[in-house]
């Protein structure tokens, strides 16, 4: 509460004594002042996240229920003598253990730096110099510039606007923008929302531009002292509940499995503590615990692979989504079009060329002080006008809703209120029309109306963007522009545009359409032009939805709609985002394009939010990933890297998950009928540990060029019934194996676990090769590196019982007949797996496409 009363205290202060208090001047901090102040009040958010230190970093790797009771299970068989165990398993853990953290420390590491390289940035005076800080050093007596687009840094005092307006609704809920001035408060304000000379971190600026003195960073601004309250983390993904429930899958399997030995070597009086300990390596063997590390590592390779190819992620997760994503929404401008848009013709209401209109139009761009559009842009470079005479009085903002912008500008001999916006708008606001260069002034009526529509919709279907032009007289004692002087209007006539339609675009959404990838138009121009660019680039029209039919649907409605409608045009922000939210209500993973203030809203809603490096900072911030050029071949590049991030983590899940789990089942099983343990402990966990080795290169496998053809998702299903395929096949190996031990070799319990441990950890290795791949394997060529480590760990497995790291784990050598045998059972067993893989993706085909069996769907 000290927090919060100390936020409401600062802007109810004179702004001198703030000055006073914070040693602030209109030439900003010196940077040794600077710095000295974010080591004081600390970085600029609302948390400092200090990096917790390696060594606790390491630690927390043994946060693991598992490796915890490995961890007791040692100290025991210290304690009872069994010094050999200790060593051997606290080897095991550690080695384990560190192979995590090294590969998720360095992938960590790779993604923060990415980054950083887009994070938001302030414009500050330090020095008398204007310069770029990242928004984390914006420190308490900072003069910080601000533009329409912006992220308010911090909390602060307005010094300077220029028709500066804000929205609180952050803070507030106030949905308007609110105007800030310089200026002492009234003597009865006492609330947030009657602060007109004050600004808080976190408000976007929609309009104007603005010098501010920071007061209040971090934790203490208004912002900051109740981030716990709105701060909520997004629902999980879809990746994020699969995996979660894949979780669960393996926790299940793991308890039965567990108990059951326990059980039967109970029944059997094996001794306890070496029940005890089988059982748990048992556990630790069926448990995929390098799934996270996995899973940082290919995401991490991901990201600097997507930067390479001009992406910048900046939520990690979110390439998984891009690569599951099968709807992508996008605005025209700058991705189907060049974004060059040049001014083509200005006509008065009767088609006729009109330098009146130009003029108009000019006045308005040049004295409009928000976040000037490509049309503002494209009029300012059409001609340069001489507006020296004219003079701004004031200004009525851009907003979205009105689709406006108005000025109040003065030459000495007349006051004119400039209106420049969507037509249709600007039609319904005037009263009269102008024809020969305002010489004459004619009134509305319906007919003229109607044809004045008719050529406006000419205009359209030619592919030209249009606003109107409007204007109307005010007294030369007019103080200020206010929403009901926007009436009465007189229509001056029509600025047209053309933006050529963007090279690429055809292939890229070619492409995407190969990648199953359905692109959807999402944009608040006119649906006849949206049509001529799509007959341009042959795109298909497959339905039209306007905003004001999407304003007469009610939820239900819209989700019905969406699915078959492919254009959403003249569209506003709330209503691009229930575009998105429906298609999502559908059950599909959507992606959204944005780069302006009025995108926030739904790239926050989409399931991957993407924006540009020349987005306004709104934008980028609520953006999942920075694309450094526009264009949807990058989207699309970006899509197949997801597709092969996830491909490689689902090889690990479904090679832990399938000859693993066979291995351990046979284990379990082999505890019914052996007098023995099957194999010790110790021997489980080299087992594991060497099997863990040979798979750390999965994350540099490339992925079959069938597993990028269409959006997938982690189907817990799917994995399960792979894994009872292929899973007890390797069980028959096994059995097939300890058969083998027992009656040709007439094996000892020495020599039986060490026949089983070679084979086993053979079968698990070489297997890889086989299921990382729906394919042919000879066809489909591994990572040399996953190649090697592989036959590495082979080559280890036959070897150990010949050295002295073998009688340590209790392995004695096979006799040579015994590596025959192998070598038969194991190209056999691989034969086996591929003919069997190969029938289950058949019938997983052929139900999937008939859908009588939904477990077997990959989305």
């Amino acid at each position: 509460m000290a927090a919060a009363s100390d936020n409401q205290a600062w802007w109810l202060q004179p702004l001198s004594e703030c000055q006073r208090e914070l040693n602030a001047d209109s030439n900003g901090l010196s940077d040794a002042e600077a710095l000295s102040r974010l080591s004081k009040y600390g970085p600029n958010i609302f948390r400092d996240h200090h990096e917790l230190p390696l060594f606790i970093q390491f630690l927390s790797r043994f946060k693991n229920p598992l490796i915890i009771l490995l961890l007791v299970a040692s100290a025991i068989s210290a304690f009872t003598g069994e010094m050999t165990n200790f060593v051997i398993i606290m080897v095991m853990v550690i080695s384990s253990a560190t192979l995590d953290f090294v590969q998720e420390y360095r992938a960590g590491k790779a993604a923060e730096s990415l980054r950083r390289s887009i994070s938001v940035r302030a414009v500050v005076i330090r020095d008398n110099k204007t310069l770029e800080v990242p928004l984390v050093n914006v420190v308490p007596g900072d003069i910080v510039l601000l533009s329409a687009g912006d992220i308010v840094p911090a909390d602060g005092f307005v010094l300077e606007a220029n028709d500066f307006f804000v929205k609180q609704a952050l803070l507030t809920g106030e949905s308007y923008p609110i105007e800030k001035r310089p200026g002492p408060l009234a003597s009865d304000s006492t609330d947030l929302q009657s602060a007109t000379h004050a600004v808080f971190m976190g408000t976007p600026v929609v309009s104007g531009s603005a010098k501010i003195l920071a007061v209040k960073t971090g934790a203490s601004t208004a912002i900051g002292a109740i981030a716990d309250s709105i701060t909520r983390h997004p629902p999980p993904t879809s990746f994020e509940m699969s995996t979660h429930r894949f979780g669960l899958l393996i926790l299940r399997l793991t308890i039965l499995l567990v108990l059951f030995v326990l059980l039967v070597n109970a029944l059997m009086h094996k001794p306890l503590l070496e029940s005890f300990l089988f059982a748990v390596a048992l556990a630790v063997g069926l448990t995929p615990e390098l799934l996270p590390m996995v899973v940082s590592v290919t995401l991490a390779r991901g990201a600097i692979s997507m930067a390479r190819k001009q992406v910048i992620v900046k939520r990690l997760a979110s390439i998984q989504n891009l690569g599951s994503m099968d709807i992508l929404c996008t605005d025209k401008t700058g991705t189907l079009t060049e974004a060059r848009i040049v001014l083509q013709q200005h006509v008065d209401p009767q088609g006729n060329s009109s330098e009146r209109v130009l003029e108009l139009a000019y006045l308005n761009s040049f004295f409009e002080t928000g976040l000037k559009s490509p049309l503002d842009e494209a009029i300012l470079d059409h001609k340069n006008i001489d507006v020296d005479v004219w003079k701004k009085i004031d200004e009525i903002p851009f907003d979205f809703e009105r689709r406006r912008v108005s000025v109040l500008v003065d030459n000495g001999a007349s006051r004119l209120l400039v209106v420049k916006g969507a037509p249709e708008e600007i039609m319904g606001l005037c009263a009269c029309y102008e024809t020969r260069g305002n010489k004459i002034q004619t009134a509305l009526d319906q007919s003229s109306r109607e044809q004045i529509y008719e050529r406006l919709a000419a205009f359209e279907k030619e592919g030209f963007r249009v606003l109107g032009i409007a204007w109307r007289e005010v007294p030369l004692n007019h103080p200020h522009a206010v929403l009901s002087d926007e009436a009465g209007l007189v229509f001056a006539g029509f600025a047209c545009f053309l933006d050529p339609p963007k090279a690429s675009a055809s292939h890229a959404l070619s492409a995407l359409q190969k990648s199953e990838v359905t692109v959807k138009i999402v944009t608040g121009d006119s649906e006849l032009v949206t049509q001529h660019i799509c007959t341009q680039l042959n795109i298909p029209i497959t339905g039209i939805l306007t905003g004001r039919e999407i304003a007469q649907m009610d939820d239900s409605a819209l989700r019905v709609k969406v699915e078959s409608t492919n254009l959403f045009c003249r569209v506003n922000p709330s209503q691009k985002e229930r575009v998105i939210l429906a298609l999502k209500a559908r059950g599909h993973v959507v992606g959204y394009l944005g780069d302006g203030i009025n995108d926030a809203p739904p790239l926050h809603s989409a399931d991957v939010g993407l924006s540009v490096d020349s987005a306004v900072d709104v934008a980028k911030e609520a953006a999942d990933m920075i694309l450094l050029n526009h264009d949807l071949n990058v989207i699309h590049a970006g899509v197949l890297e997801g597709r092969r991030t996830f491909g490689n983590i689902m090889k690990y899940i479904m090679m832990g998950t399938s000859s693993n789990f066979g291995n351990m089942f046979s284990m379990a099983g082999a505890a019914l009928f052996l007098p023995f343990l099957p194999m010790l402990p110790t021997q489980i966990l080299l087992n594991n540990i060497l099997y863990d080795l040979s798979e750390v290169p999965i994350p540099l496998d490339k992925v079959d060029a069938e597993e990028l053809r269409k959006p997938r998702e982690l189907d817990i299903n799917f994995i399960r019934n792979y894994m009872l395929v292929i899973g007890p096949i390797s069980s028959v190996f096994d059995f097939l194996t300890f058969y083998i031990m027992l009656t040709l070799l007439e094996a000892d319990e020495a020599l039986f676990q060490t026949g089983w441990f070679i084979e086993s950890l053979c079968t698990q290795v070489l297997v890889i090769f086989i299921i990382r791949t729906r394919g042919n394997p000879l066809k489909s060529r591994a990572h040399p590196i996953l190649v090697a480590t592989s036959l590495t760990v082979v080559v280890l497995a036959v070897t150990i019982p010949f050295t002295p790291v073998g009688t340590y784990f209790g392995f004695v050598p096979p006799p040579a007949r015994f590596y025959f045998i192998l070598a038969v059972m194991v190209i056999t067993y691989l034969i086996v797996v591929e003919v069997a893989k190969r029938s289950f993706y058949r019938r997983y085909h052929l139900f999937a496409r008939s859908n009588k069996y939904p477990f077997l769907n990959q989305n």
